[in-house]
């Protein structure tokens, strides 16, 4: 079973709103976690530090209260050594900016034989969400990444349509639909590129998609059959509202399977353990490796499943495979 202390690197905003609020991924888990008697900490990227080669956090302890749902957060820090933890949820939000990779590179610190991270701190510098997907070439759309605005409008020119992508952001923020003969186009390009200076992606138009995507879940390699399609609105392209009626049950294709099966190893190989993947029309579009959304709550209706205490139960799974028992002789079983 997984070890007893636990930490969740969390975002921002969720530390200052450090409630349960069901359509966050990171508070279901610390929740299941509590339920489980697990010791289960919070903290943000801010709080992480080096005293010289240790590394070191303020940590806040997380815990219920008798016939409550709720979580709560104590509002004492406890300055730790994160080597004397056994697991480490890092699951900040987007953007991935200096801060954030200051972050992983504290992480690299951490005894990975006593501690495991989950997503490590190399995978996650590794795996740009929007570029990462080209490890894969043969499972994705065609797609073009430059800050060269000429490059660009070839690209457009060629494929008649095509959605433009910053490389850190998430939610959607700063996508945008180009199309040819667009005469907004020059100026979508420039703003998306800051004039030139600022490399995006720009993938082809899944025309047959209909402006709907798919989240697969993956945990420890496996795809999950609980999935959901994510639709636009009216006035959009794309999934911009986390509200039940634009999200849809959905099956797994026989292809997306495949599409797992094939790209576990390199997700395994490069420390991705919990990871969301965005398909359309039988093609990655992204692949979510920094706080991927899992639906816990709409899955859980639309299937009838917990699919927080799987998730907990296959983390627990991979830790007592990665973690050697001789490595926290003092730790207790998760």
């Amino acid at each position: 079973m997984l070890a007893t202390r636990i930490v969740f690197v969390i975002d921002k905003i969720e530390y200052k709103y450090f409630e349960f609020n069901e359509l966050v991924t990171s508070f279901w888990l610390i929740k299941e976690f509590l339920l489980r008697e697990k010791e289960v900490y919070i903290t943000t990227i801010d709080k992480l530090s080096l005293d010289l080669n240790r590394p070191i956090a303020h940590l806040y302890k997380a815990f219920m209260k008798p016939a409550s749902e709720d979580i709560y957060k104590e509002n004492r820090y406890i300055e730790a050594d994160l080597n004397d933890f056994d697991v480490i949820f890092f699951r900040p939000d987007p953007p991935v900016n200096i801060e954030y990779i200051f972050a992983t590179q504290i992480l690299d610190f951490v005894d990975k034989n006593r501690t495991f991270i989950l997503n490590s701190s190399s995978g996650i510098r590794k795996a740009n969400e929007k570029l990462y997907i080209n490890n894969f070439p043969e499972f994705v759309p065609a797609s073009v990444t430059t800050s060269n605005s000429d490059h660009i409008r070839e690209f457009v020119s060629q494929y008649g349509e095509a959605v433009l992508k910053p490389l850190n952001r998430c939610f959607g923020k700063g996508v945008f639909y180009l199309k040819k003969g667009d005469k907004n186009l020059n100026t979508i390009i420039e703003t998306a590129t800051d004039h030139k200076k600022t490399p995006v992606i720009v993938q082809e138009y899944l025309k047959k998609a209909n402006n709907q995507d798919k989240r697969v879940i993956m945990i420890a390699g496996e795809c999950y059959e609980e999935c959901l399609i994510k639709l636009s609105s009216e006035e959009d392209f794309k999934f911009t509202n986390h509200r039940d009626q634009f999200l849809k049950k959905a099956e797994l294709t026989e292809r997306e399977r495949y599409i797992c099966s094939e790209i576990s190893g390199k997700l395994m190989e490069d420390g991705l353990y919990m990871v969301g993947l965005d398909t359309m029309d039988d093609r990655i579009i992204e692949i979510n490796v920094t706080s991927p959304c899992f639906f816990i709550k709409e899955l859980n209706k639309m299937f009838g499943v917990a699919l927080e205490k799987r998730i907990a139960d296959d983390v627990e799974k991979l830790v007592k495979k990665q973690v050697k028992p001789s490595s926290r002789i003092c730790a207790g079983s998760l």
